[in-house]
């Protein structure tokens, strides 16, 4: 017998080699139906794969993440299944379950193509063959023996995943009908779940990601249990097009992008950069408040920088190639990263236990060579600005630093309402340690430290192996959008390794050197992709202390104007920010038109307006209209954002 303890901390006893069926079975026929895969000491793995020694086992069904995972998996093999039979000679590459759905990368023979078109037979053909309820089986395989079968499939890119990446021992591949693949799992157990399908896009994709190679089609999808499922989740996808922050944002006039400057770097436009003003300043001010110093640093900096940081090896490929001066040997590199800057602030001068904590903050804007089929608005681009900061402490400092940042983090998202949020802890592969910096006893101090604060502040946090950053172990907070989507935003790291590796020190109270613990954070994260995702939460309705345009003055006609404008002077005088729609419009028209501009408040002004130095006010989205003075008007404004700003009143304890 084997003891099984569940999340909730009951142990029950089973024979050796339960399944997580079995154990499904034993507690509900309800939940055997519902269970889609299974976690053992926090591997996900398959509901038939057998247990046999002492396990913390949790079982997964729709409603988990690693459930979904398991479906959607299976479904990219589905796909691929599909392709095989109605394409003879397709080539595979890839094809991963994503945060929603799957994608396979593929290449037709001869120079075909899938287009658009194609996807109702595939789809077709995709249903078809999950109606068979093909059990998927999974097979531990030697180096030769794969090779062997995907070369006689003819399978070229396969061959040379085998090759270059996977080592003999640690082969599996999972087969459904006449269709196998090379693949870890998890998956369900046959096919006959999956019945919602829908093929969403196609796109081009490089084998590899390597410009140089072979370019693929990467067909992404996604599938449900239930066709109610899948008919809610197109009318959210439907809702989103109209949400999309790059049709907003031109509307809107926040943003540009041109072919000539160059793809991927971002224009921000006068409203969308008074808007971005007036984030960093709602932000400066709360920080300021917690501590922190303000820094400006290079855009650029040596190449010997990023070595010494790590960054060039782990991010070398993913950043612009180094700048070769005219000086012989003198390379230099688009800023990656702000934190090997802020590591030359600390080291810049003697610092003693005393100075400590020195949190040290910069709006930096920094570059990575992002693949062009990658980029998508602004939530993928070259360049971006994070809201970075860089906390040196002592050892004993971090976890109370560490709830610090979390009390900011929790006051960014109450004001921009994102209450609906969650939060991961990212820990280090125990399986594959060599792709991190530093020693296990450093590592095991910052994890712990992070736990003991989600802990402490309440905070249930998922943890998630293999997420960390290559210097230390992080805690990433994912918020959900207005329409359901979840969004990775802010993020605070513990890193015990970058110190070390600048010789960073100060001088301790028993007058020893000492080495600073560093905290990375970032509360928006970029400041490109925070915008992106608040215009798609928002729909483009900023809260009223944010928008560009608070006002909207609509003149009846021409007559007007001089009135207009002197509201608009008087509104400028006291901070409220105002527009004048003079055009020689209807003023219904004008209306409508500033609707679609989504300015929260319009002002009419005509003859009446004039002679009692009035204006008749009509808020965005609502027929009602009242009519206050100016001043009145102003004043209403003003405590309005005055409410909704309360929150960056915050204190630290």
């Amino acid at each position: 017998m084997i003891k099984i303890t569940f999340p909730d901390g009951s142990v029950r006893e089973y024979e050796q080699g339960v399944t997580g069926l079995q154990i499904a079975e034993s507690i509900s026929p309800a939940l055997a139906r519902d269970v889609l895969a299974c976690g053992v000491n926090g591997e996900t793995v398959e509901l038939n794969r057998p247990i046999n020694a002492d396990s913390t086992v949790q079982l997964y069904k729709w409603e988990d993440d690693e459930g979904k995972h398991a479906f959607w998996h299976t479904s990219a093999h589905l796909l691929a299944e599909a392709l095989q039979e109605l394409y003879p000679g397709i080539q595979f590459g890839f094809g991963p379950a994503v945060e929603n759905g799957f994608f396979y990368d593929v290449l037709l023979k001869d120079g075909e193509a899938i287009k658009e078109g194609d996807f109702p037979k595939i789809e077709d053909k995709m249903r078809e063959l999950a109606s068979k309820k093909e059990p998927v089986v999974r097979k531990e395989v030697s180096k030769a023996d794969a090779l062997k079968e995907f070369a006689a499939d003819g399978q070229t890119y396969k061959c040379e995943h085998i090759e270059q990446d996977l080592e003999d021992g640690s082969i599996t591949t999972y087969t459904q009908g006449a269709f196998t693949d090379l693949c870890k799992g998890p998956h369900l157990l046959n096919t006959g779940l999956i019945k919602a399908i829908k093929l969403t896009s196609v796109a081009g994709a490089f084998w590899r990601g390597d410009a140089t190679r072979e370019q693929m089609q990467r067909l992404y999808g996604i599938t449900f249990p239930k066709k109610k499922m899948l008919d809610e989740y197109l009318a959210m996808m439907e809702e989103a097009k109209k949400r999309d922050h790059r049709k907003i944002g031109k509307e809107m006039e926040l943003f540009m992008f041109s072919e000539r400057v160059g793809k991927g770097l971002p224009i921000w436009l006068p409203k969308g950069t008074e808007l971005r003003l007036r984030m960093q300043d709602m932000l400066r001010k709360i920080q300021s408040r917690y501590g922190y110093k303000e820094v400006i640093t290079p855009h650029i900096g040596s190449k010997n920088l990023y070595v010494t940081s790590g960054h060039y090896a782990h991010y070398g490929k993913d950043s612009f190639q180094p700048i070769h001066t005219p000086e012989e040997g003198e390379e230099y590199m688009l800023k990656p990263m702000n934190c090997p800057h802020h590591c030359e602030v600390f080291a810049w001068k003697p610092r003693s236990y005393r100075d400590l904590p020195l949190r040290i903050a910069e709006f930096g804007t920094v570059y990575r060579y992002e693949q062009s089929g990658e980029l998508h608005g602004l939530t993928r681009v070259r360049s971006f600005t994070q809201d970075d900061a860089h906390i040196f402490c002592r050892p004993d400092q971090v976890k109370n630093e560490f709830l610090r940042v979390m009390d900011i983090i929790h006051t960014v998202f109450s004001i921009f309402h994102f209450d609906n949020f969650e939060a991961q802890i990212s820990l280090r592969d125990p399986n594959d340690r060599e792709k991190y910096i530093g020693s296990d006893e450093v590592w095991e101090k910052g994890e712990q430290a992070i736990i003991e604060a989600c802990k402490e502040k309440g905070l249930k946090a998922k943890i998630e192996y293999g997420e960390a950053a290559f210097y230390g172990p992080k805690l990433d907070f994912m918020v959900k959008d207005a329409i359901g989507r979840r969004w990775q935003l802010g993020t605070i790291q513990i890193d015990y390794n970058l110190p070390e590796r600048f010789k960073l020190e100060y001088t301790d109270e028993d007058n020893t050197k000492k080495t600073p613990v560093m905290i990375h954070r970032a509360p928006f994260g970029s400041m490109e992709r925070f915008c992106a995702v608040l215009i798609e939460h928002t729909a483009g309705h900023f809260p009223l202390w944010l928008t560009p345009d608070q006002v909207a003055i609509l003149p009846i006609s021409e007559k007007y104007n001089d009135y207009a404008a002197r509201v608009a002077r008087e509104l400028d005088a006291v901070g409220v920010r105002a527009t004048i729609d003079s055009r020689n419009e209807k003023i219904g028209r004008k209306v409508r038109d500033n609707e679609l501009k989504r300015i929260p408040y319009m002002v009419i002004v005509g003859e009446k307006e004039q002679a009692d130095g009035t204006v008749s006010v009509r808020k965005q989205g609502s027929e009602e209209r009242g009519v206050m003075t100016i001043a009145e008007f102003a004043g209403k404004v003003n405590a309005e954002v005055a409410e909704l700003l309360k929150a960056t009143d915050v204190r630290p304890e």
